[in-house]
């Protein structure tokens, strides 16, 4: 979950596969710093850290209407570093029985592959890439 478009829709519909199967939901947040953070002054370190921090307490304070409106558990992890390495290992700890996430809408990501490709690759669970 990180607020984008295709995010939203893939929260959405985890909100609603959940609810039908009565099941628990897991929303993970994970805020990537930009790849040359430690090149950069000590204060915009700090002000992207606040601005992350601050973009994941916005998002919990979402989930938890959705949960409380359609009366779905639901917990909201926060962490720092690589999407896919904080996805796949959140995944595997909670022994998620589906992974749902949202499309990429990067154009490098058609080079590169997105985090959904590579959880796919995974192979670890079934992944719902929701576009």
């Amino acid at each position: 979950m990180d607020g984008s478009d295709t995010a939203m829709r893939a929260a959405a519909f985890a909100f609603g596969m959940a609810r039908r199967q009565a099941g628990r939901l897991i929303v993970a947040f994970v805020g990537c710093p930009a790849p040359l953070l430690p090149l950069r002054p000590a204060v915009a370190a700090l002000i992207e850290h606040e601005t992350i921090t601050h973009l994941a307490a916005e998002l919990r304070g979402q989930m938890r209407e959705a949960a409380d409106e359609l009366g779905v558990p639901v917990t909201f992890v926060t962490a720092f570093g690589d999407p896919y390495a904080t996805l796949r290992d959140t995944a595997d700890r909670c022994q998620a029985d589906t992974v749902v996430v949202g499309a990429s809408q990067k154009a490098g990501h058609r080079f590169a592959g997105s985090v959904a490709t590579k959880l796919i690759r995974a192979g670890h669970w079934p992944v719902l890439v929701v576009p």
